[in-house]
This record gives C-alpha cells, sequence and structure tokens, in this order.
C-alpha cells in the first residue's frame, strides 16, 4: 500500500521548492498541474495562465471536481516506491478521491501572503504564470472557488513560508522525514 504525502498551497506559496525537497529525499512527485498542462499542449493550445486556467476548470466541469485527481491516480502507480508526493491539491472532493485509493494519506500544506505571492510569481519564469496585479487576482480567486482553502485548513501540516527558502528546505525535510518515519 503506497504512502501518499499530498502538498496544498496558493500559487506562488513555495510548493516547487518543498517539491525539490522531497525530490532530493528519493521521493517521486506527481504534480496534478502536469496532467493540466499535458492537456493544454495535447489539444495544441499555448500555455498561457488563460489556457491553463481554463482547461482546469473545464476538465472539472466536464468531468465533475475530482476530474484532474482522477487523471493523477495512474501516475501515482507507475511510482515504483511506496512513498508519493503529490502536488497540486485544489480540493476537498480531490483529498476525497486519494484517501479512498490510498488510505495512508498526509496533507501538508504551504502559506504565504498575497503579497508575497504575487512578487515570487513575478520574477519565476514559467509560462502559465500572471504577470499583472488583476490576473494574479483572478487566479486566486479560480484557486479559491475550486475549494483550496477549506484543503488548507483542513491540512495536518501547515508551513507559513515567509521566510528564506533555506527556511522552508529545512521545514519542509524536517515534516517528510516525520511522516514517512
Amino acid at each position: 500500500m503506497k504512502k501518499i504525502i499530498a502538498l496544498v498551497g496558493m500559487p506562488g506559496s513555495g510548493k516547487t521548492l518543498a517539491v525539490d525537497v522531497a525530490k532530493n529525499m528519493g521521493i517521486p512527485v506527481v504534480a496534478m498541474g502536469d496532467v493540466v498542462r499535458e492537456e493544454v499542449k495535447l489539444r495544441g493550445l499555448e500555455e498561457t495562465p488563460e489556457n491553463v486556467g481554463e482547461m482546469s476548470m473545464g476538465l472539472r466541469e466536464k468531468e465533475g471536481p475530482q476530474a484532474v485527481a482522477k487523471r493523477t491516480l495512474t501516475r501515482i502507480e507507475r511510482a515504483e516506491t511506496r512513498v508519493v508526493l503529490v502536488e497540486g491539491i485544489r480540493s476537498l472532493k480531490e483529498i476525497e478521491l486519494f484517501k479512498e485509493h490510498y488510505p495512508d494519506f498526509t496533507l501538508v500544506a504551504i502559506h504565504s501572503s498575497p503579497k508575497t505571492r504575487f512578487k515570487r510569481l513575478y520574477e519565476r519564469e514559467r509560462p502559465d504564470d500572471s504577470k499583472d496585479l488583476r490576473a494574479f487576482k483572478e487566479r486566486d480567486a479560480r484557486e479559491l472557488n475550486y475549494g483550496i482553502g477549506s484543503a488548507i485548513a483542513l491540512a495536518d501540516y501547515l508551513i507559513v513560508n515567509e521566510e528564506s527558502e533555506e527556511e522552508l528546505i529545512k521545514n519542509m525535510r524536517t515534516i517528510l522525514e516525520r511522516i514517512i518515519q
């Protein structure tokens, strides 16, 4: 039976750095956003914030709130290790699906203020990140509409990421070690 460690946080909160910590510890990572970005490419669309957001919403509207999570299950099964980190939880419905398939499930939330997150998104170079405040707020509203706030509120562990990268790395490593033991 696999042990699932799921990661939730608003865009720019530090999930990518937390994922790197897991990878460095030898934990395979399945990113739910990759499922959405892959679908954008399969449909021949450019990977823009608008297209990724519309695809994410469209999949959930057409196939239900667990659509992306369901597509993630096969990727989890392909992992050849007992422990897998799933990045990009968005809702309680997704958590329910994962817990149904993997009872050994732990949710870790990363929180950063909107000001901190916008600065990070503005400075990083991912094509689906918005560079203006209006688009940032729209993305936040979409994420909150999925139910990400409830998922963050019910996390088993919470990391507040307002300090240095080193602090996040240390905190994430400590939590992962605790969960794995």
